[in-house]
This record gives C-alpha cells, sequence and structure tokens, in this order.
C-alpha cells in the first residue's frame, strides 16, 4: 500500500490574512498561496513545504454556538508539532493569547490555546 500523508486542513476565519500572520509568527510559517475561493471568498495557505492551513472567509462568518466536540463532523483542535515548546508559548502569550491544559505526558509536552476565532489550538513537542 503507498504512503499517505495529510496534505491540509482548510477552515473558516474571520480575517484570512490577519490568521495567516498571527499563524506565521507562531510557528515560523510562510504563505505559500493565496487568491479567490468558493462562494466570492479568499484563501491563504500558510505553512510548510509539505503541508499547509488553508484560511478562508467570504466576508464575516457567523460564529458557531457548538460544542465542537459534541457534534458530529466539528473541529475539535488544530495540532502543530514545534521544536521549542516554551519559544512558541512565548509567542502565543506576547500574541495576546493564554496558553492552557499544559501537560507532560509519554511522549511530550503540550499546551493549548484559542485563537480570536474560538478555534483551538494544541502545541506539541516530542
Amino acid at each position: 500500500m503507498a504512503a499517505s500523508s495529510l496534505e491540509h486542513i482548510n477552515i473558516t476565519v474571520s480575517d484570512t490574512m490577519k490568521t495567516a500572520n498571527l499563524l506565521c509568527d507562531l510557528f515560523d510559517w510562510h504563505i505559500r498561496w493565496q487568491g479567490d475561493a468558493i462562494h466570492g471568498g479568499k484563501s491563504v495557505h500558510v505553512g510548510s513545504p509539505d503541508t499547509y492551513l488553508a484560511v478562508y472567509s467570504n466576508g464575516d462568518p457567523v460564529p458557531s454556538k457548538e460544542d465542537s466536540y459534541n457534534m458530529r463532523g466539528g473541529l475539535n483542535h488544530i495540532g502543530v508539532v514545534v521544536d521549542d515548546l516554551d519559544e512558541v508559548e512565548k509567542r502565543v502569550r506576547q500574541a495576546g493569547f493564554t496558553p492552557h491544559s499544559h501537560a507532560d505526558y509519554e511522549p511530550g509536552r503540550r499546551f493549548y490555546f484559542d485563537d480570536s476565532d474560538g478555534i483551538e489550538f494544541e502545541v506539541v513537542s516530542y
């Protein structure tokens, strides 16, 4: 069987460039592509040469009132592996977000934070 890997995840945000710039600042990612997208929206692909997040908006999206962990198909969090967990946590705090749910576990360490759109990120270091 051929090997496979995750290429991208597409998420809806309120401001594509604000989110893309934040992700670049936090994770040392870069913008791979940006342009027009479905339903008159705009997308920005931000990440590494191999994987990326497509951040999409077509105006002012409606915030969800649902708990993603109780909704079929819900996006619970996005996990990002980093080399220096302490440095990224410092960047998260400097960006105005509050890290939470810290844990040391086998095989690594992690924390979570919620961005300005309420998207939860898990940041982990192995």
